[in-house]
């Protein structure tokens, strides 16, 4: 039986005692935040939850335990690259949390469980500048003090994301998943202008009017260096680069393709027999068996100089020559563009005959862009963790960086597939560009090497083949 003349535990004592907890904490404490976690999307049979989303944070005040430093296995160097498992133990108060963050989180939609400290909630570590999920609440240590328990400890681990959206509205805790996690990388384009050709040079004797193709040759994995026999002296030497293809059985990306053409940036001048080419390879790249003869003419288009690199291509425009005024073969060529959308090179394919100085200035038609020509595309500036919807797929994702500069869009939490030429829809920003290329699944973390990995792995055994460890 309780002695009836002791309090046992009086509501008087138990908040003295909480009280001077609170005062302990908030002089030997840090402020932290308290991130709690929003349950959009669970399975509905094992109780998964596969979308989760962080949008609201609390300050509170937090006694470091891990006081000599973080806790777990640390940096640890393993086959997988370097890891961290750094632990962070934390003790707040029980009274703070339930006067102060339980009433602000009661009505958050798909919170559950919001009066008490959960697992899976996120603390942020200031003084590390670094994000702990809680792996335990420990509530009942020291255990029952004048019949009550005063302070929460929560064990929490570094956090590492995968497709959660942490969206609070303070940079410092924000920016903490810029770099890390699952990414696709869009390559986006601006509004589009056709691009122009300002001047145009003509060689009235004997220029190279085609290389023709006769051996495509096989294993090469870059283009090879494309050389013509020598003019006669004091002339021109005709210049040219090698255009590879996949297109053909047995070529791909590891084993190498096929020379499929070859265009000349100068179609070179003076030739009175039809110079010879060669193909090379230099350094680390493969391919052989290449061949090539080339075609003369007088009259024929010698180099185009860009006059308007132009904007909004998302593939090599085409150049059209006008017809020579008496009589010929018209030129056509082909140009060569940017990461950006920008033409940046054009060269022949057909040098063309029958040209003479009578025909300059010359007017080049050049494709146009594939996207609208208009001020309504390449537009603002993407928000990091807004949502980005595409126009045609109707693929959505979060920003994760946008680099103006470049037009380069690094995306993450993906559902679905951006396709080329699409304009991609900022919801808050409302930036609107077109998409040119993607970079699907980068792995982008300061603690791990996976992405290395894979390429080193995907070097040594070959999956194309049906049986990569013996016979086919």
């Amino acid at each position: 039986m309780l002695n009836p003349f002791f309090l046992q535990g009086s509501q008087s004592e138990q908040n003295l005692v909480q009280d001077l907890i609170n005062e302990q904490l908030r002089m030997y404490g840090v402020e932290v935040y308290y991130i709690p976690r929003k349950f959009v999307t669970k399975n509905t049979v094992i109780k998964e939850v596969i979308e989760s989303k962080f949008e609201n944070s609390y300050p509170i005040e937090a006694y470091v335990d891990s006081y000599e430093g973080y806790g777990g296995q640390g940096t640890l160097l393993s086959k997988f690259g370097i890891q961290n498992y750094d632990d962070l133990k934390i003790i707040i108060s029980k009274d703070r949390y339930e006067l102060y963050i339980a009433p602000l989180t009661k009505n958050i939609d798909n919170g559950e469980l919001t009066s008490r400290p959960k697992e899976g909630d996120l603390i942020y570590f200031p003084l590390g500048d670094r994000l702990f999920e809680i792996k335990y609440v420990e509530h009942e240590q020291p255990f029952y003090q004048l019949q009550k328990n005063y302070v929460y400890t929560l064990t929490c681990s570094l956090f590492r994301i995968e497709d959660e959206v942490i969206d609070t509205g303070i940079d410092d805790i924000d920016d903490e998943t810029q770099d890390l996690g699952y990414i696709r990388t869009l390559q986006l384009i601006g509004a589009g202008v056709t691009a122009g050709i300002s001047t145009v040079t003509i060689c009235t004797t004997g220029g190279v009017t085609d290389v023709f193709i006769k051996n495509m040759g096989n294993n090469y994995n870059h283009e090879p260096l494309v050389g013509f026999s020598s003019a006669p002296t004091g002339e021109t030497i005709t210049v040219g680069i090698s255009s590879i293809t996949n297109d053909y059985i047995n070529c791909s990306g590891s084993t190498g393709g096929k020379v499929q053409a070859v265009y000349m940036s100068n179609s070179g001048c003076g030739y009175t027999v039809a110079p010879w080419v060669s193909f090379t390879t230099l350094n680390n790249k493969t391919g052989s068996g290449a061949a090539a003869t080339t075609g003369i003419g007088t009259g024929t288009i010698q180099t185009i100089t860009i006059g308007n690199s132009g904007s909004g291509y998302v593939s090599n425009p085409s150049l059209v020559f006008p017809e020579p005024v008496g009589g010929g073969t018209s030129a056509t060529g082909i140009a060569y563009i940017n990461s950006a959308g920008n033409i940046t090179s054009a060269y022949l394919i057909h040098a063309g005959t029958g040209y003479t100085t009578g025909d300059l200035p010359m007017s080049v038609a050049v494709d146009s862009p594939a996207v609208g020509i208009g001020s309504t595309v390449g537009i603002g500036t993407y928000v990091f963790n807004e949502l980005v919807i595409g126009s045609t797929s109707g693929t959505t994702a979060r920003v994760n960086k946008w680099t103006a500069s470049s037009k380069s869009l690094e995306i993450k939490i993906v559902d679905g597939d951006f396709t080329s030429g699409e304009t991609v829809y900022g919801t808050e920003s409302k930036a609107l560009y077109s998409m040119m290329s993607q970079e699907d699944d980068d792995l982008v973390t300061p603690f791990a090497d996976n992405d290395n990995i894979q390429t080193e792995g995907d070097s040594i055994i070959d999956f194309t083949e049906k049986n990569p460890f013996g016979m086919p």
